[in-house]
């Protein structure tokens, strides 16, 4: 199999921007769907009560689906390398060293990548801004930090250059491989 290296250094390319950006956009969708769990078990728990629980307050939830997420990705990136949506576009995360990531490395590249949220959460939040005007800024949040990628010298996301790790092109094995 031939890899294509960056500029000669021995290290595989990045996917292009579009394929992660892709899996992104991909990978939304299904958090989406994950971050409704915990609204839904506060909510049974309110009709089957009848009483207000304080883990129901916006920031209680908030931080619950963040635990989730950080489950998700943790798992996720230090057992198989790829997501579905990652899977889905032939993406793995592995070490600098094209290792598999530990579970320690994974949770600490989940913390690391909450650089494409946390200005512009914080931002809406200092200025109390409306849901619609954070939601705008994390647009912008979003494809501000994606294009910063094509700065770093083998385009790889910030937040793995900070934890070590890079993302690289994993192709299906050939039909004949699989067998």
């Amino acid at each position: 199999m031939i890899v294509a290296t960056a500029g000669g250094s021995g290290a595989p390319m990045a996917p292009s921007l579009r394929r992660r950006m892709g899996s992104f956009v991909y990978e939304g969708l299904l958090l989406f769907g994950i971050g409704l769990i915990p609204g839904a078990i506060g909510a049974v728990y309110v009709a089957m009560s009848g009483h207000p629980h304080t883990l129901q307050s916006d920031s209680v939830l908030r931080a619950i689906t963040l635990g989730i997420y950080a489950v998700y990705f943790t798992g996720f990136w230090s057992t198989r390398g790829q997501t579905l949506p990652m899977q889905t576009w032939h993406i793995r995360v592995v070490t600098s060293q094209g290792e598999p990531l530990s579970r320690a490395r994974a949770l600490a590249r989940f913390v690391a990548s909450c650089a494409w949220f946390a200005p512009a959460a914080t931002l809406a939040a200092v200025n109390h801004w409306t849901r619609w005007e954070g939601l705008a800024a994390m647009a912008v949040g979003v494809v501000a930090y994606a294009l910063l990628a094509l700065a770093h010298p083998q385009h790889q996301f910030w937040h793995d250059a900070l934890c070590g790790t890079r993302l690289i092109s994993s192709p299906p094995a050939p039909a004949d491989a699989r067998h």
